[in-house]
């Protein structure tokens, strides 16, 4: 096992998940530089429909932003563990793990079978594994909107994913507090909506948390 683990390594370095740097062999998840030098999110002053709190790791910009690309559109599934660690991190430094479960904002049908997997999937699982919080599937994708990314201004956005989500007929989800998680937010709209569809089930919170957050001079988000 000792020989398999010596040649796996040799063979697939573990690599910085912003960079694509090979790893020191006390490193984990990020390279000494990216630790040092990525832009870490503070709490956010900004205040987003229907939710009771949210955080976010980074700015997307940059490495984050390279980072992101390749885990959705370039098979790169394995950063959801580094991505969850990471997050599980901030949230247990702010005191924010109180929570009776996880959930994700799901893609549609036709983007999964398109992409192959739901990203958001993969990081709830891993922060799920990290807290020790079940992983639950609430929601579902009723319908097949235009991307976020292409659509300018917070009412439009907000408009264009009213009615996306529903709520699984077989949860219960009265009086729960919720840790929701998706990849990206930039005006909130997206992730604002899954929020309202699991107050309105009867969830007492939505509390959100995010890999990257747009900042001023990049809004290409959810």
């Amino acid at each position: 096992m000792k020989i398999f683990h010596w040649l796996s390594s040799l063979l697939f370095p573990e690599k910085c998940v912003l960079c694509g740097q090979v790893l020191e062999k006390e490193e984990l998840d990020l390279c000494r530089h990216c630790r040092s030098h990525v832009e870490v999110c503070g709490l956010p002053k900004e205040k987003l429909p229907f939710l009771d709190s949210w955080v976010a790791l980074w700015y997307y910009e940059g490495n984050v932003r390279r980072s992101l690309l390749r885990y959705k559109f370039h098979g790169r599934q394995s950063y959801a563990e580094s991505y969850g660690r990471l997050l599980s991190m901030k949230l247990l430094r702010e005191e924010r793990a109180e929570y009776d479960l996880i959930t994700y904002v799901p893609i549609s049908d036709k983007r999964r079978r398109k992409r192959g997997f739901d990203q958001v999937e993969l990081l709830a699982h891993a922060v799920s594994q990290q807290l020790a919080i079940p992983c639950v599937v609430t929601m579902k994708k009723v319908r097949h909107n235009r991307p976020q990314s292409g659509i300018v201004g917070h009412a439009q956005r907000r408009a264009n994913v009213l009615g996306a989500y529903a709520v699984q007929a077989d949860v219960a989800l009265s009086g729960k507090k919720i840790l929701l998680l998706d990849d990206i937010v930039t005006t909130g709209a997206t992730a604002g909506e899954a929020a309202r569809v699991l107050l309105t089930a009867g969830a007492s919170q939505v509390h959100l948390a995010v890999i990257a957050r747009a900042n001023h001079e990049n809004k290409t988000g959810r």
